[in-house]
């Protein structure tokens, strides 16, 4: 008889408390103002969490000229530019801003800096949301790095003073060798080190780490476009272990399993729960499976809702 596969989850994993509240964002304002709502852009990088909030009366649009005149509009969890919170103010939209809190705080360290006189680096990747509301939210200069060869191409005045920030979803191994390479170069430069990165990337992806190294093969539940996702499958793949980004079940590939003692289960901060639960069963349907949840590290962060969504 064969022994059951080891199914070993990590811990955290999925929502974070921002996710939490741009979903919840949305369904209140569904009920509080009807139906439809307008969302610039998804409101979180997942597939399953759109469809489920389009079923319920939310309408996702590209732009703000998708929008109807007086229509609740939502702006997605990764922040926004000035400029389109701007359009909607001229327009006149009602709207609500479901950025994270967390992203908030990167706009805002980067909004000190400028009056404090410095120029940003900013640690991101090139048509990211978050990056182009961050860019879009420092009044001055701002340069985008994602690499260690990108910050030896860099050409600033060295009479010029810099702060740097990072992208909040990035791997912090990755960030700490950038960050390195512009202490290097600009031994001056200013920043928040890797407290740039949320508490959920991190979370989420020592767990990832952890479980890794533990395992056979990795599934990470997330999206392609999600980038915290793809940093956790880079992580199982760092350590050595077969890692495949997966949406939801259907994604498996049956010839990973062949061989495999020992199977990680991971998703991303904007992955539901369920669709870890769909990859479970899935796997449960292939042969016996013994569940394992690693201890981690606890998560009890909860952000309000903004101002008008209270009764």
């Amino acid at each position: 008889m064969n022994k059951p596969i080891k199914i070993i989850l990590a811990n955290p994993r999925g929502f974070c408390a921002g996710v939490d509240r741009a979903i919840e964002i949305v369904k209140t304002a569904l009920a509080k103002f009807g139906k439809p709502i307008y969302v610039r852009h998804q409101i979180v990088h997942n597939k399953y969490v759109v469809e489920e909030l389009e079923s319920m009366g939310a309408i996702f649009v590209k732009s703000l000229d998708e929008v109807p005149e007086n229509a609740w509009t939502v702006f997605s969890a990764h922040g926004v530019a000035e400029k389109v919170e701007n359009k909607a103010k001229e327009r006149g939209l009602p709207y609500i801003d479901a950025a994270c809190p967390l992203v908030l705080k990167i706009h805002n360290q980067g909004q000190r800096a400028v009056k404090n006189n410095r120029e940003v680096v900013l640690i991101g990747h090139a048509g990211h949301p978050e990056v182009e509301g961050t860019i879009g939210r420092i009044p001055g200069k701002t340069y985008l790095v994602a690499t260690v060869d990108d910050v030896g191409k860099l050409d600033i005045d060295s009479a010029i003073d810099l702060s740097y920030l990072t992208q909040t979803t990035l791997s912090v191994a990755d960030t700490k060798d950038i960050i390195d390479a512009l202490k290097e170069k600009f031994p001056n430069i200013e920043g928040p080190d890797l407290n740039g990165i949320c508490y959920a990337t991190q979370n989420r992806q020592s767990a990832a780490r952890d479980v890794a190294k533990q395992v056979d093969l990795l599934l990470v539940v997330g999206a392609k476009n999600s980038s915290n996702s793809n940093r956790l499958c880079e992580i199982g793949k760092a350590e050595g272990v077969a890692s495949y980004l997966i949406d939801d079940a259907s994604m498996i590939n049956d010839a990973w399993i062949d061989g495999v003692e020992s199977i990680g289960i991971t998703a991303g901060a904007s992955a539901p729960e369920v669709l870890v639960e769909g990859v479970i069963d899935y796997l449960n349907q292939l042969g016996e499976i013994k569940i394992e949840t690693l201890s981690g590290t606890e998560e009890d962060m909860h952000f309000n809702l903004p101002k008008e969504l209270k009764d």
